[in-house]
């Protein structure tokens, strides 16, 4: 099994996302999806992400958007980066995600709202926005905006962001293949195809 830490407000998560579901088909192998809040992380374990979105090396800054418009059109999709609202508060959007597990449909929810931020510039944090990407996966908004206001919901993103961190991810995307192999980014799926196909004794 391969488990997942994700939050939508990265575009690099996105990429991840997307491939991995292609590879975890084509392996038979299943997909612990694990919504976080990356900005829990930054802010416990790794806050050098905000100096490096300040004051980082513009050359390297540089090197990143070519990265991200290479790996976008290597995927096929369009990805705006930054984009106007950067970074987004996505935590209603990361609560609808662990809300929808219980009804199979944090898949598509969170790819509906990753191309909803990353391509067409629709603002997550946004309930008008929320209800729109409910409306296009079939499920009643209403519902799922009373379902992330539970304490439980809110409770359990916390728990799973406070877990990676435990486990030593910082960031996302992060992947563990069984207990603690860890992999983190896009460009490590290769490496957890690898470890998928022969486990660590």
């Amino acid at each position: 099994m391969i488990t997942y830490y994700f939050d939508i407000s990265s575009p690099w998560t996105w990429l991840a996302f997307r491939r991995l579901q292609r590879m975890a088909a084509e392996l038979n192998t299943r997909v612990d999806w694990k919504p976080i809040l990356v900005g829990g992380v930054f802010n416990g374990v790794n806050p050098s992400v905000y100096e490096f979105r300040e004051r980082g090396v513009p050359a390297k800054q540089a090197y990143l958007r070519k990265d991200l418009a290479d790996w976008a059109r290597h995927e096929g999709i369009r990805i705006l980066f930054p984009p106007p609202i950067f970074p987004v508060n996505s935590v209603k959007a990361m609560r609808a995600s662990l809300w929808l597990q219980r009804q199979d449909k944090l898949e598509p929810f969170a790819a509906a709202a990753f191309e909803a931020y990353w391509t067409h510039d629709q603002d997550i944090s946004s309930e008008t926005v929320l209800r729109g990407l409910c409306e296009q996966i079939g499920i009643d908004a209403t519902t799922l905006l009373d379902g992330i206001a539970e304490p439980v919901i809110k409770a359990q993103l916390k728990t799973n962001t406070d877990a990676l961190i435990a486990r030593g991810g910082f960031g996302s995307p992060t992947f563990f293949v069984g207990d603690d192999d860890m992999y983190f980014g896009n460009d490590r799926l290769e490496l957890v195809r690898d470890a998928v196909l022969s486990p660590r004794r």
